[in-house]
């Protein structure tokens, strides 16, 4: 499988590329990035053909989608898919400091919470600012849920279904401003709950269908390979732990999960395959899942995600990975 490969977006007319560039890093998720070395990187993504770019007002505060402004302003915009979210306004606040929520070097703009009709409409009119742009191709509802939200998640799903926030996504989609609605979650429950309650075009699923975990195989991804949603599966390595980071959904990685990890780490050296090949090409291989989409911190990290992306690796793998219990029995494998 190649980068430039692309799988349709039922519905909608698109052709996604099966691989994305996510672009948090570009906000300075957990370390700073400079102006240069985001040029630096979206130079280097463009040379190897990458065309789908993954932001939200919330990365760095804002940070993220103006640096795409930047970096995509003089590319024709024909030749490329971008998505970005919404519901979260972004307000203006002196007292943003570095480190909020995880953001290196944040700019002075404080999140607020608004899934309603209005702030649905109002957060994608911001980033059309942010990005020079009349129109993006995707949007995505962000971090709905209880993992998010906690005991207010009830309130803020109000206002996404009763409240019309879902509705001003039909709108857009109608008006033409997107081609394409869907979430952007971390749980594959809540992404269940909205295919569900509205018709979604996809689902941005954080580290929730990986080469760890497969437990949103049903009902989850069944209902989306029925229904027509697209899955795009990001997060392929659980936050690093699949890429020899000592890190696992943002934070330590139990000790279930080291063993876990160990096992596969113990076929892959039989087979002499890289851990972190067989995390970015295992979601790909589910017929729900059409892009996998992954950051980088430098331009030498996204060199490595696009070699390990189209590393061979053999049938028989996959097999042993399934044999040995390492990987849902139920799990489609990238056998060809």
């Amino acid at each position: 499988m190649k980068i430039t490969d692309r799988r349709p977006l039922p519905r909608t007319g698109l052709a996604l590329p099966v691989f994305g560039l996510g672009c948090a890093q570009v906000g300075g998720l957990y370390q700073a990035m400079s102006d240069a070395e985001a040029a630096a990187l979206f130079d280097a993504a463009w040379m190897f053909g990458l065309r789908l770019f993954d932001t939200a007002p919330y990365y760095g505060y804002t940070r993220s989608e103006r640096r795409i402004a930047v970096a995509l302003a003089s590319r024709p915009r024909a030749e490329f898919l971008l998505s970005t979210k919404v519901g979260r306004l972004m307000r203006p606040d002196a007292s943003v400091r570095p480190g909020d929520d995880g953001w290196a070097d944040p700019l002075p703009f404080r999140p607020h919470f608004d899934y309603s009709h209005d702030g649905v409409l109002r957060s994608f009119d911001d980033s059309l600012q942010r990005l020079g742009m009349a129109s993006v191709d995707l949007i995505h509802v962000h971090d709905i849920g209880e993992r998010t939200h906690g005991q207010r998640q009830s309130l803020h799903w109000e206002q996404l279904t009763r409240g019309g926030g879902f509705r001003a996504l039909e709108r857009l989609r109608h008006e033409g401003a997107v081609k394409a609605v869907g979430l952007g979650v971390n749980e594959w429950q809540i992404a269940h709950a909205g295919v569900l309650a509205f018709d979604l075009d996809c689902v941005m699923l954080a580290g929730r269908y990986t080469l760890l975990e497969q437990e949103s195989l049903s009902p989850f991804l069944d209902d989306c390979l029925q229904r027509g949603v697209a899955v795009l599966a990001a997060g392929p390595f659980n936050s690093g732990v699949l890429a020899g980071a000592s890190s696992f959904d943002y934070g330590p990685v139990p000790g279930s999960v080291v063993r876990r990890v160990q096992g596969l780490q113990t076929v892959c050296a039989e087979f002499d395959v890289p851990l972190p090949a067989a995390a970015l090409q295992f979601p790909l291989a589910h017929p729900a899942v059409v892009s996998c989409v992954a950051g980088a911190h430098d331009t030498q990290q996204l060199m490595q995600n696009i070699r390990w992306f189209e590393t061979a690796i053999p049938a028989d793998f996959w097999r042993a990975l399934q044999a040995r219990g390492l990987i849902d029995g139920r799990a489609p494998l990238p056998l060809d």
